[in-house]
């Protein structure tokens, strides 16, 4: 072998080395930062990214701020220092937030929201949210039917700092206070929490023993509500939850839970790294930065349908 040869292989095999690959640069580098994937619906997001950046021929980094404001900021910070091309956030905060995408604004990375707003426009590129006022409404609609138009109820609320717990809702009550004898007899936050849900679904038992039906803002809390019912062998109440996880699939077809609201997680993250993946290649921002993306009611008709925050077709 000749000397100009060898070295030759040897730059190219330091080249592999180094790089991983001699014949084209790494992968542009996607962030996709959600809360807890102990929650089937944040880990859904997660994934839904995650596949799509991948297919795009995107390097991903996941990583979990678990509702923690500081944390996402330090977490934005390991963003920015690692060179990321765009951030997809389902946020820790609508006013918490504002300061962590701004600074990945400032550094040049944008940002596209899921799941959750925050509290300004102008920061993030795009905010690609759930109708929740639409689904929440219908979800209030089969409540009603279900509940006969009477009878007392409980709502379980979201974390109060998520702008999703609100709107929720008033969905709820803008439809189920047009009904007089449906009588609100608690309304308690659970926090999105399941074991929660469980210990204040307790609580508004003993306190409500003639309650007839629960609506909850997401179903990780109906969940909750339902195992609490079941355990105080309370199969007559009626809970409807919101989200389309499949463990409330599951007990909607074996008749625990009967309805709930599909909010496309899936689907709303890989819309929003469809819309990064324009904004890193021609800076092309979407039409409006508030996106609203509808919401569609699961009952044990379509429930068999449903997967992963999905309904097949």
């Amino acid at each position: 072998m000749s000397m100009k040869a060898l070295l030759l292989g040897t730059a190219l095999a330091g080249a592999v080395a180094i790089g991983g690959s001699w014949s084209a640069r790494a992968a542009d580098l996607i962030a996709i930062i959600t809360p807890s994937h102990d929650n089937p619906f944040f880990k859904a997001e997660a994934e839904g990214a995650e596949a799509k950046a991948k297919a795009l021929g995107y390097d991903t980094l996941v990583l979990v701020h678990d509702d923690d404001a500081n944390k996402q900021s330090q977490l934005i910070d390991t963003v920015i220092a690692r060179g990321a091309k765009a951030i997809i956030l389902d946020n820790a905060g609508a006013d918490a937030t504002v300061a962590a995408v701004q600074k990945a604004k400032d550094a040049h990375i944008p940002s596209f929201l899921i799941d959750r707003e925050i509290n300004a426009s102008g920061v993030a590129v795009a905010q690609i949210v759930s109708n929740n006022y639409q689904g929440a409404q219908l979800g209030a609609q089969e409540f009603v039917k279900l509940m006969g138009e009477k009878g007392n109820y409980a709502e379980l609320v979201g974390k109060e700092s998520d702008t999703n717990a609100g709107i929720r809702s008033k969905g709820y009550h803008d439809v189920i206070g047009e009904y007089p004898d449906l009588k609100s007899v608690a309304r308690q936050s659970a926090n999105w929490s399941q074991p929660e849900a469980y210990a204040k679904m307790e609580t508004i038992l003993q306190a409500n023993p003639g309650i007839k039906g629960v609506i909850s803002g997401n179903d990780t809390m109906a969940m909750g509500a339902i195992a609490a019912l079941a355990a105080a062998n309370r199969k007559d109440v009626i809970v409807v939850g919101f989200d389309g996880s499949n463990d409330v699939r599951d007990s909607i077809k074996a008749g625990g839970i009967k309805a709930t609201v599909l909010q496309p997680a899936y689907q709303e993250a890989q819309v929003a790294v469809e819309q990064a993946d324009a904004y890193i290649k021609s800076q092309k921002a979407p039409a409006q930065e508030k996106q609203l993306m509808d919401c569609i009611l699961i009952t044990a008709a379509n429930a068999p349908n449903l997967e992963t925050f999905a309904l097949k077709k």
